[in-house]
């Protein structure tokens, strides 16, 4: 469902409205284990799955960050702005993750655009993502990113 925006204007037209969702990402062990090897996180609960079956949540769990990192794949499925020379990673606001991702689940993502600032390197776009856990009653992560649209 890529919905596709042509300008500041038309994405300041979209604020609070919901984008979404995704199709469904299962979250398998290879993609944790490949996660925990690429940033060094190797902790038990993540990548042994015989001594997470005896913890917390009865097997391994996804990293938060690696639920983080899935935000641009989501993010192509949603929206595209059609706009300005480059879209540059300005950063994150607030960041939770409220529900474990369990080896095996499935997310799917909404969004939602909350502000259009701008700014002397170009339009500032924040956009608050929903990584929507199945079966779940909380999400698996909620995110603001913020991406400055050069002009």
């Amino acid at each position: 469902m890529n919905r596709v925006f042509a300008s500041a204007d038309e994405v300041r037209a979209a604020i609070g409205e919901e984008i979404g969702p995704t199709e469904w990402f299962a979250v398998d062990q290879a993609r944790i284990d490949a996660f925990a090897e690429a940033t060094g996180d190797r902790q038990w609960i993540h990548t042994d799955p015989k001594r997470a079956a005896k913890g917390p949540f009865g097997s391994t769990i996804a990293h938060g960050f690696l639920t983080l990192s899935l935000i641009p794949y989501f993010s192509a499925q949603l929206v595209r702005l059609d706009f300005g020379s480059a879209r540059i990673n300005y950063g994150l606001g607030k960041v939770r993750f409220p529900a474990p991702v369990p080896v095996g689940s499935r997310l799917r993502a909404r969004a939602t655009f909350a502000e259009v600032k701008d700014g002397a390197a170009g339009v500032t776009v924040t956009t608050r993502y929903t990584v929507e856990l199945e079966g779940a009653e909380k999400p698996a992560c909620v995110a603001e990113t913020l991406v400055v649209v050069a002009g």
